[in-house]
């Protein structure tokens, strides 16, 4: 169960963090914000394509509901979370590199996953037991050894932009968790154009030009991979497994990233990278070991998404049904008490 719910989180990390290095092969022909804006660009069209693709298949085939739209009372969470991680986080991010070292940048970039976890067990009320606190400090902690320079503690006037930078995508974390019951794709395409569009307008601005066509079309498939399949996996997480946790397994990114970047660049791993290693290793272990059960209620509620007709999901369908699972369609939760293994997932909202 542990290991099946974490794969999406884990994948989505691993797919983000290759795209640091290969993303990197790019920075002599590309300017750092027009790459990100690039890199978010392709996310978003490319997704685009694959909804576009689904869209088609599904005329082909009358038996398959389509996908039904987010609900409107859930758009404010999407365009906040939109607003805070696609605008506000990429320009408070890129301002504050203009006056800030690289070294401390990567140092600070670790506060978003203390963030995201914080917001997500202060405000939304999300459960964390000892086991997962020190799991998030140990993967946390590895991020730090990852990144650590010796400059990198000479913080400049911009550690506060990044600072802020983090404090967005926090944000944009838990308000994503909000609507992560509906299409990842959808979500993640709305997202990518969103961060893509602005971002690529600031680069252009600022006096960027555009790259030649063969590192233009690299950074959109980069993008669309490391982007946009990734937070596609990063929205099912969260479905399944909450904020928190999800954030948690996210912050292994750079490992990969690091790893990855030897492919490219044959190095001697030193002793601060199997030192973060082990500690990032200690911390994922510590999630997936996680057994959270107790009585719990789920009140009566109805929603959208994909499901298997499993004990939480016993009802009828008003549209011919194949059989075929897991299916999405607009379904009802009759309330029911019972005790199980869980995660802080779309059906287990509950308090403590």
């Amino acid at each position: 169960m542990s290991v099946r719910s974490a794969a999406p989180a884990l994948a989505a990390a691993l797919l983000f963090g290759a795209s640091t290095p290969l993303a990197k092969t790019l920075m002599g022909s590309v300017s750092p914000l027009l790459l990100a804006g690039l890199l978010y660009l392709g996310s978003g069209l490319g997704l685009g394509g694959c909804l576009l693709l689904r869209k088609l298949t599904r005329k082909a085939d009358s038996q398959t509901p389509a996908q039904p739209p987010i609900p409107r009372h859930e758009i404010p969470w999407l365009l906040g979370a939109i607003l805070a991680g696609g605008v506000a986080g990429p320009a408070l991010l890129m301002t504050g590199l203009a006056v800030t070292s690289a070294a401390s940048a990567s140092l600070l970039l670790n506060v978003e996953g203390v963030f995201t976890a914080l917001i997500a067990w202060i405000v939304f009320k999300e459960n964390a037991d000892r086991q997962i606190v020190l799991g998030m400090v140990a993967i946390v902690a590895g991020g730090i050894l990852l990144s650590w320079q010796p400059d990198a503690a000479a913080l400049s006037s911009g550690a506060l932009l990044i600072v802020a930078a983090c404090g967005c995508w926090a944000i944009d974390n838990n308000l994503t968790r909000k609507v992560s019951s509906n299409d990842a794709v959808l979500i993640a395409c709305l997202k990518g154009l969103a961060a893509g569009a602005c971002n690529t307008s600031f680069a252009l601005v600022a006096g960027s030009m555009l790259p030649a066509a063969l590192p233009l079309a690299s950074a959109m498939v980069i993008g669309f991979a490391g982007y946009g399949v990734s937070l596609a996996l990063f929205v099912i997480a969260l479905r399944h497994l909450g904020t928190a946790r999800t954030g948690a397994y996210f912050s292994v990114a750079p490992l990969f990233g690091v790893v990855i970047s030897f492919l490219f660049w044959p190095e001697i791993p030193n002793v601060l990278f199997w030192l973060a290693a082990a500690l990032m290793a200690l911390g994922v272990w510590l999630h997936l070991r996680e057994r959270h059960e107790h009585e719990h209620t789920h009140e009566a509620t109805e929603h959208t998404h994909a499901h298997r007709h499993d004990e939480h999901h016993q009802h009828e369908h008003d549209f011919p049904w194949d059989g075929k699972e897991p299916h999405v369609h607009a379904h009802r939760h009759a309330p029911i008490v019972h005790k199980h293994p869980h995660y802080p997932d779309i059906h287990h909202r509950h308090s403590h």
